[in-house]
């Protein structure tokens, strides 16, 4: 096995929904996942194997990720249309701010330290500064978005459509469209982003990863994987892609060089999401029927 179980990590309770995007602070083994259902973002200790506290105040709890260097939190509150910042070591919530109406997708830009929030209401991208508050880009897509990463390699965000099964490349300071890449399988969702080998691998909804050079700007290479995939993370020293599938709850474990699914990991139905530490090699599965945390060791 590639992914072995390590141990499991009681979250609170909800009797329906279930968790969303989740993220970890790498040096410390913090985690965040955004919990839909009770409209709050968990916070735990993915080395320790703690549950440490409830954040509220984050209805429709969607997008989190994290700023590394800087420690932060970055959640979306569909419900509300505002983004929390939180403190990455300590769980405080430093600030929020309004991003529009339903904002769904994250992705942070630890070179420009901007964050992107990709709204699923109005299709609008928007482009902010976490610590002034300030919208410094509002742009409106040519389709509705889903999961979106910054790539330093090309200075530009990758940002999913699902309606145009196509990749869009955003400039990191107008939002503005760059390049419009189309992709052969329906329903782009997840992505990741390998910075050596400048690729983006996208999980579609129709049961394919997609293989996009981001120099060139075009799809290279196709796998076939079980259908509705969610989450999509690249482990960069193996060099494998974990997908998540809700139905009937697996993490696919894809070879990025062969373009080969090596693996198919147990997790457990209607399981979508996860985080995964690049530091400490361990996958972090949200399991919304259990409610609980399953944490993976790569070996």
């Amino acid at each position: 096995m590639v992914l072995q179980p390590k141990y499991t990590i009681d979250l609170p309770h909800h009797d329906s929904g279930g968790f969303d995007h989740g993220d970890v602070i790498e040096s410390n083994g913090f985690g965040f996942v955004a919990h839909t259902a009770t409209g709050s973002v968990e916070m735990y200790n993915s080395i320790e194997g703690v549950h440490l506290k409830t954040i509220p105040g984050c209805p429709e709890a969607s997008g989190v990720v994290c700023a590394q260097k800087e420690k932060l939190v970055i959640a979306a509150s569909r419900g509300t249309g505002k983004i929390i910042i939180i403190d990455g070591t300590t769980g405080d919530v430093k600030r929020e701010m309004q991003v529009g109406s339903k904002p769904n997708g994250m992705a942070w830009d630890p070179k420009h330290k901007m964050f992107l929030a990709a709204d699923v209401s109005d299709s609008h991208i928007r482009i902010a500064d976490p610590f002034t508050r300030r919208i410094v880009a509002d742009q409106l897509l040519p389709g509705k978005p889903r999961w979106c990463k910054y790539s330093e390699g090309v200075d530009r965000y990758v940002v999913n459509l699902s309606d145009k099964a196509s990749v869009a490349l955003l400039k990191p300071d107008t939002a503005e469209v760059d390049a419009l890449i189309p992709v052969s399988a329906a329903g782009p969702h997840g992505v990741d982003v390998d910075e050596e080998r400048n690729m983006a691998y996208i999980a579609c909804d129709e049961g394919a990863v997609i293989a996009v050079d981001l120099i060139s700007r075009r799809e290279i290479g196709k796998v076939s994987i079980l259908p509705n995939p969610d989450v999509a993370w690249l482990n960069i020293s193996k060099g494998l892609l974990y997908c998540a599938v809700s139905k009937p709850g697996v993490i696919e474990v894809i070879d990025t060089a062969k373009l080969k699914v090596v693996e198919r990991v147990p997790t457990e139905e209607g399981c979508h999401t996860f985080a995964f530490n690049q530091e400490k090699q361990t996958l972090q599965a949200y399991l919304n029927r259990s409610c609980k945390l399953a944490v993976y060791l790569e070996k």
